[in-house]
């Protein structure tokens, strides 16, 4: 595929390619990977200042994201990729591997410093959802800091730099530039920006700006962060869409392509495909690839979590931003709920007037909803501007309307969508079908089609 920056992608490169410490804060869904991929490409393969690049990312992210979105672009078929996860063995042997970019969870991250200790090979280091490594007392943290030494770039990649407040900023800073803009300690940073909010008599619980310093921090970290508020300078799309490829685990794969294999078998079998069978299909193909399927008596059956794990880690890396998601089976809702109870996140299912009200008043951060209840005539622009489409059906109609529950008049941000598709599954087909606005009865027999004689042929091969 070719890859034709925006206006605000095209600087962002820039300032990669001419900075060696950046802080790269922009929205999820608006190509932070892209950019930096090709800003590496560049700076490995035409300006050969970069040898070897670290990648440090969340499981989910290291295991496909970095791999894939290269696959995906043809100006990046030179890079050579490495995942450096699971067992200790298996990593020391990618880290053995020839490579321009290997790519690690940030849990591994003590381990790799102590791997390496004084001979550190990777002159880049990006870390992706940079607010992560926000604690100074984190091991990530201490470890990454003890090798910033031998970095010569170094790119922090986070869509919410400060989600609990501007305290936050202080270590992600200090990874960039040594403490040369908001000082060599979170001590001086507390004292020169900040005052006791809450507190008991002996101990400070909270701190909150003083007067003018948020102005006076982000002034501080323009010339070093793009951008605390990248609207206010950079001209992006008012509405992203965002796909996030869910990859099952060997198990979970291996039961999918079974079903998968025995359905479309029994339904291509006399060639008679109508949509009754095309419909039923799709339907326990999507639940399936969601993870958890009705049994005849409609009991649930829980097959795996992948896409329950990309859900979280996806609502992380909001970084306290709040969501409007859309599930398409209610074991889908209940297993996102069962999911977001580990989180102190404030969840709510949308019911009644109140719960609207509450969503534009900022007071909850994930609400949940099915497309068919709430695509229609509510105002939800005020409470937020991201959608995360955690299940997806073919309806059209249903897709664009519940969007436009966001992306509507009065809404003061740009809106993101994020779909998360399983990878390879029929949630590829779905996803193609409304992004290319065609979700009709027919696309969903073609794709069915489709499937049938890929899998016939495979039985013939």
């Amino acid at each position: 595929m070719q890859f034709k920056p925006y206006d605000y992608q095209r600087y962002c490169i820039h300032r990669v390619l001419h900075q060696p410490a950046l802080g790269l804060f922009l929205d999820m869904g608006l190509g932070k990977t892209i950019i930096t991929l090709t800003a590496i490409n560049d700076l490995i393969y035409s300006r050969f200042q970069v040898a070897k690049v670290l990648v440090i990312a969340p499981k989910k992210v290291a295991e496909s994201t970095w791999i894939n979105e290269t696959k995906k672009w043809d100006h990046l078929h030179l890079l050579r990729v490495t995942s450096v996860l699971g067992p200790q063995n298996k990593r020391m042997r990618a880290l053995s591997q020839p490579s321009d970019i290997y790519v690690i969870n940030r849990e591994n991250v003590p381990w790799l410093v102590e791997y390496y200790k004084d001979d550190w090979p990777f002159d880049m280091v990006v870390v992706d959802e940079f607010s992560s490594f926000k604690s100074r007392q984190a091991k990530r943290f201490k470890a990454l800091n003890s090798v910033r030494r031998h970095i010569k770039r170094i790119i922090g990649l986070t869509g919410t730099p400060a989600p609990n407040g501007l305290l936050d900023l202080w270590a992600q800073v200090y990874l960039l530039d040594g403490g040369n803009r908001l000082g060599q300690n979170i001590t001086g940073y507390r004292e020169r920006y900040f005052v006791p909010d809450q507190r008991s008599r002996d101990m400070i619980y909270t701190y909150a700006p003083k007067d003018m310093a948020e102005s006076t921090i982000h002034r501080q970290i323009a010339d070093i962060c793009v951008s605390m508020k990248s609207e206010d300078y950079l001209e992006l799309p008012d509405i992203t869409y965002n796909t996030i490829p869910v990859y099952l685990d060997k198990k979970a794969q291996e039961a999918y392509d079974e079903f998968e294999k025995e359905m479309l078998l029994e339904v291509g079998e006399d060639e008679i495909v109508d949509a009754n069978n095309a419909a039923v299909l799709s339907n326990k193909l999507l639940q399936l690839g969601n993870g958890a399927m009705y049994g005849e008596e409609r009991q649930v059956h829980e097959i795996h979590n992948n896409k329950i794990e990309a859900f979280q880690e996806l609502v992380e890396g909001l970084n306290g931003s709040p969501a409007l998601v859309f599930y398409n089976f209610q074991h889908d809702r209940e297993r996102i709920k069962q999911a977001l109870k580990k989180t102190k996140l404030r969840v709510r299912e949308l019911k009644t007037p109140q719960d609207q009200d509450d969503w534009n008043n900022r007071e909850i951060d994930i609400l949940l909803a099915h497309p068919a209840s709430a695509a229609y005539g509510l105002n939800l622009q005020e409470g937020g501007n991201h959608v995360i489409w955690f299940g997806l059906n073919w309806s059209l109609e249903l897709y664009q309307q519940a969007n436009k529950r966001l992306h509507r008049q009065g809404q003061k941000e740009k809106v993101i969508i994020h779909h998360l598709a399983m990878a390879g599954g029929v949630d590829e087909d779905v996803v193609a079908a409304l992004q290319d606005k065609t979700a009709t009865q027919d696309e969903l027999l073609l794709a069915l089609k489709a499937r049938i004689e890929r899998v016939q042929e495979g039985e013939s091969a």
